[in-house]
């Protein structure tokens, strides 16, 4: 084991990009004790610099050997980037977190989330790959985990409404132009040519995110359904998805019906979600408090609330649950891998 608080040798992969820089901005807020940070992006990249904690740092490409010498190496750059270096980083004696859905479904490849299932990171100093879970999943297995202790769950139906942001920069700016060309007048929405995302997003709610399979699921939704299984540690569990891009920038919500084995009580609900970690309550919607985007947008917890009983089915109960899809969802989340792995001191 390391000693505690050790000084760390860090990568980061996709370091120009929103979750890369995420990453760098969390690290720099949260005193990572960092000693040597090594930043790696695309070609298009390599030679610029990134300031952290005041000092340049110049921006490389990935080659042979690049990771040598690091503790950690955080991956936000995509699955294909992923699967060919990921390996190498672990070969060289590195903590591999990785961002991108390559390893998500890797039966010995921990998908973990600390509050929820961080008994399965190894120990400090063992080179090892750990998967980041997509960002929706991360949202909602965090809210899961303490009812299923409590309560247990038969079933979990999830319909989400996913920022933009969580299509990246590109998606970000596309939505912002589609705006302001509407609303100054400019086009109409029928000559809105998207290029980033399937339809126009301004204005507009899109029933996609990713590629349609044979039985008519995206592939967010079935990142969710599958992963959900997986760090829950219950392959039995019914789990469905819908999976919506909205035109918001930042932020994803999530309603939740879920389905409990034991009878629950709103108190008891209440009492088990308070105290759970990295989750907070905001309930109380007669007075028109509960989670929004705007608020969990640039903060770290997963919000919870519009907790009420189903009508027509006294073990089911609905959920609102939003979370920053950049932070929480991605850089926080990897972050919060490596310091429960090197024994940080911080809370999950």
């Amino acid at each position: 084991m390391m000693a505690p608080n050790p000084l760390l040798n860090v990568g980061v992969v996709g370091a120009t990009g929103m979750v890369g820089k995420e990453f760098l901005k969390i690290l720099e807020e949260r005193k990572f004790p960092v000693q040597e940070l090594r930043l790696f992006a695309g070609t298009k990249s390599e030679g610029s610099t990134v300031q952290f904690r005041g000092k340049p740092h110049t921006v490389s490409t990935l080659s042979e050997g690049c990771f040598k010498g690091l503790h950690i190496v955080f991956f936000s750059a995509g699955a294909s980037i992923s699967k060919e270096w990921a390996p190498k980083a672990v070969k060289q004696g590195a903590l591999a977190v990785d961002n991108s859905s390559a390893y998500r479904m890797v039966n010995d490849v921990p998908l973990v989330v600390p509050e929820v299932n961080g008994h399965l990171l190894p120990n400090a100093g063992k080179a090892a790959l750990i998967a980041n879970p997509n960002c929706s999943t991360i949202q909602l297995v965090a809210v899961l985990k303490p009812l299923k202790d409590k309560f247990g769950i038969n079933e979990v139906r999830v319909s989400s409404y996913q920022s933009v942001s969580g299509a990246g920069k590109e998606a970000v700016e596309e939505l912002k132009q589609q705006t302001n060309a509407v609303l100054t007048g400019n086009v109409s929405f029928a000559d809105l040519k998207p290029e980033v995302l399937p339809h126009p997003i301004a204005f507009n709610n899109i029933p996609q995110i990713g590629e349609f399979d044979e039985r008519g699921y995206s592939e967010e939704e079935t990142k969710i359904m599958n992963e959900t299984r997986k760090i829950l540690d219950d392959q039995g569990l019914r789990v469905t998805a819908f999976a919506v891009r909205s035109p918001t920038l930042n932020g994803h919500s999530e309603a939740v019906w879920v389905t409990f084995k034991e009878q629950a009580t709103r108190d008891a609900i209440l009492k088990t979600l308070r105290p759970a970690p990295g989750v907070e309550v905001i309930d109380d919607p007669q007075n028109n408090k509960y989670p929004l985007n705007i608020v969990a947008s640039g903060r770290d917890p997963v919000y919870v609330g519009r907790i009420r009983q189903d009508p027509n089915d006294p073990k089911t109960w609905l959920f609102w649950i939003a979370a920053d899809n950049i932070r929480k969802g991605a850089a926080l989340n990897g972050i919060q891998i490596a310091e429960q792995v090197f024994d940080l001191n911080r809370a999950p």
